[in-house]
This record gives structure tokens, C-alpha cells and sequence, in this order.
């Protein structure tokens, strides 16, 4: 897949997707830590530090969705969404990739999640993974689910009570996954 990617989201703004520059990681790191504070689909329960960041975000492949630059307009790219691909698991299970996902509050429902889950799978496809697996998929987060099934994720598990929100409230956890190609069993004999 060549990158960057670009799309016209629903609101007629063009932007890319491409792999994350250096000078964008504190961008990134600040709007993870936003999705955070919000409490509504990451685990952690305080922002990351720049240490923190770049051991959970970094560990394997950083992207990004930014607006394109306006010739006409002379405006500054913005960054509105990243996502990161690493080996969910190590060793003979790092065929298995993990994804997380964030967006800006101001920028969802622009198609932006879509475009980048759909991205997701093309990149992991052409990285050779054989599946992604979303270990912690909040139960409230509807739009998560409804997106992660319409690309073809099952859910395959289910973890009681395993989120504390911060109302106090504890909800249960998903386990989705999706094959990216038939993994052929070995044959012995012959």
C-alpha cells in the first residue's frame, strides 16, 4: 500500500493518511491523552507520559490522518485521527496484530474511523499479519462495535466487569477479531 491515502470526508474536507512524522508525536501523545481523560474506550487512567507514550504507542507502526494543505487557503495541516499496528502478542503468536485508534472529539462522525480501520486492514494484510484482535472493546462504545463488525470483526469473547468507568459504573469488555487470510494447516504424512 503507498502511502499517504487521501479521502474527501462527509463534511468536503480533503485529508491523508500517512505514516506519523517525529514532530507529530506530542500531538498525538496529547490527543491519546484526551481520549484518556474522556474515559470512554483506553484503559489507562491518566495521561501518559512521553516515556509511557512511546512504549504503548510506538512499539510497532504509527499512522495518522491530517488534512491536506489548502494551495489556495495557505492553511497549516491539521492532525485529526492516528492509529497504531503492533504484534498483539510476541513470538509465535506475532502473527496476531493489535490496532488502537483515536480520534478527534470535534472530527467524528466525518467517516474518519472507517477510513482508517479500512486502512488498518490493508496495512496489516500487506505486513503479513493473519488476524487483528481487539483485546478491550468498552461494551458502551457502541460506535466502536457497530464499525468493527461492518469491517468484519466477530466478537469472541466477552470480559465481565472488567471496566471501571469513572462514574463509578463497571462495564464488561469485548474480545473482537477478524482473519486476514486462511492459515493452511500443516499436512504430515506422504
Amino acid at each position: 500500500m503507498q502511502l499517504p491515502i487521501h479521502k474527501i470526508l462527509k463534511n468536503g474536507i480533503k485529508v491523508e493518511l500517512d505514516y506519523m512524522h517525529p514532530q507529530e508525536q506530542e500531538v498525538v501523545r496529547a490527543l491519546l491523552n484526551d481520549v484518556v481523560i474522556e474515559g470512554k474506550s483506553y484503559p489507562q487512567h491518566k495521561p501518559l507520559s512521553p516515556t509511557e507514550f512511546t512504549a504503548y504507542w510506538l512499539a510497532g507502526d504509527a499512522f495518522v490522518v491530517r488534512t491536506v494543505e489548502s494551495e489556495a487557503k495557505n492553511q497549516e495541516k491539521e492532525l485529526l485521527a492516528a492509529f497504531y499496528i503492533k504484534p498483539n502478542f510476541p513470538g509465535r503468536c506475532s502473527h496476531i496484530c493489535n490496532a488502537g485508534f483515536i480520534v478527534q472529539r470535534h472530527w467524528r462522525r466525518q467517516g474518519i474511523g472507517r477510513f482508517m480501520g479500512e486502512a488498518m486492514l490493508a496495512i496489516a494484510t500487506q505486513r503479513e499479519y493473519e488476524g487483528v484482535m481487539f483485546n478491550l472493546v468498552f461494551e458502551p462504545n457502541i460506535p466502536s462495535i457497530r464499525l468493527w463488525e461492518s469491517l468484519g470483526f466477530k466478537t469472541i469473547g466477552l470480559i465481565p466487569q472488567a471496566v471501571k468507568l469513572d462514574s463509578a459504573k463497571v462495564v464488561d469488555a469485548l474480545i473482537m477479531y477478524r482473519q486476514l487470510k486462511e492459515r493452511r494447516s500443516l499436512e504430515f504424512g506422504v
